[in-house]
């Protein structure tokens, strides 16, 4: 084993890839484990905060992957050591950024749900693509048709560029039929690209939305390979998924304070709610049982004619005028013209006598 570990890893050149790729899966692994125990509520596991504001760890990734990629161009080819461990910093910061690719993807807090199945599908494809390049399968098989030996100049010969122009086609043409994994591996394996590019396509992809009528042929068998083949591998998948990243549909403790919070404020709503209804009652039984204050026209169409308040305002700015106009009238005095008033025929001096 350690024998061919030097061949195939050491000696070929692949050995800051073997770091890479060992550093993704304890990564992963280490962070799924992570926050599983955190959502549990285990002690001792607790989300990274600042505040109030919670800090994923696609930020600790980002800020890894740009320490290791610049470190990797920074360093020497000599240095091999120093590229190795470049490559695990971009090791552990990828595998931190791709668990929570659904987060970047679906731009919203996804990580529990039925979308955060594709983080997942995202790291299964990483895990995928980095070990065929470490067992040396190199996309459109490179090495053999590479550059053209005789020419000197570099250039591609033509050969290869035939192979490579036909490759991309069936690569597209598998991914229109909605084969992903199919056309990603047939990447490295062109083998998989003819055999995905000629079988249907699956009913829900554009290929078959362009192509295939409902009551055609072909529609009806996509859709007889898919009941039959792509459920039961698709329940495998998501068995594998729910067993290495947890089940979806599960609350987690979070959103469960959070309905805890929101149905504790929404009882307190209806508390206050019924405490000003029942306060509004007292107070019109209190105003009916008061006599002396009249209701306003029309008060029985509105609940328990209770008067208007601007009736109520009249009523009693009429009552205070009606009181206070007899005491202005008797307060009121004659007035003065300058002319003396004749007195009362009973003080009016009688003929012939003297003054």
């Amino acid at each position: 084993m350690i024998e061919m570990f030097g061949e195939r890893i050491v000696e070929a050149g692949r050995l800051p890839l073997f770091g890479f790729f060992a550093a993704f899966i304890i990564t992963f692994v280490v962070t799924r484990v992570n926050v599983r125990l955190i959502r549990s509520n285990v002690r001792w596991f607790r989300n990274v905060t600042a505040g109030d504001v919670h800090i994923h760890h696609v930020v600790f990734g980002v800020v890894l992957m740009l320490v290791g990629g610049v470190g990797s161009v920074a360093i020497p080819d000599a240095h091999v050591r120093f590229d190795l461990a470049a490559a695990v910093v971009f090791g552990v910061g990828s595998a931190l950024v791709l668990d929570e690719f659904a987060l970047i993807l679906h731009l919203s807090d996804v990580y529990w749900t039925e979308k955060g199945r594709a983080s997942v599908d995202a790291v299964f494809v990483a895990l995928a693509v980095t070990g065929l390049l470490l067992l040396g399968i190199h996309p459109f098989g490179y090495e053999n048709f590479w550059f053209d030996s005789g020419s000197g100049s570099g250039s591609l010969s033509p050969l290869y560029a035939a192979f490579l122009f036909g490759n991309l086609v069936l690569a597209v043409i598998t991914l229109l039929k909605g084969k992903i994994w199919t056309g990603l591996i047939g990447l490295f394996l062109p083998a998989l690209l003819i055999v995905g590019a000629i079988r249907v396509a699956r009913p829900a992809s554009p290929w078959s939305r362009w192509r295939y009528d409902a009551d055609s042929r072909r529609y009806q068998r996509a859709v007889r390979r898919e009941k039959k083949v792509r459920r039961p591998l698709i329940r495998g998948k998501i068995w594998v998924q729910e067993f290495i990243a947890g089940r979806h549909d599960l609350i987690p403790p979070e959103l469960m304070q959070r309905r805890a919070d929101a149905a504790e404020r929404a009882r307190r709503r209806r508390v206050a709610r019924a405490r000003r209804k029942a306060a509004a009652r007292a107070a019109r039984a209190a105003r009916k049982a008061t006599p002396g204050i009249p209701r306003a026209p029309g008060g029985e169409g509105r609940s328990e004619g209770r008067p208007r308040h601007g009736a109520l305002v009249r009523a009693r700015n009429r009552g205070t005028v009606s009181r206070m106009r007899p005491r202005a009238q008797s307060r009121r005095r004659p007035r003065h013209t300058g002319q003396e008033e004749d007195p009362p025929p009973s003080e009016r001096p009688r003929a012939g006598t003297s003054g």
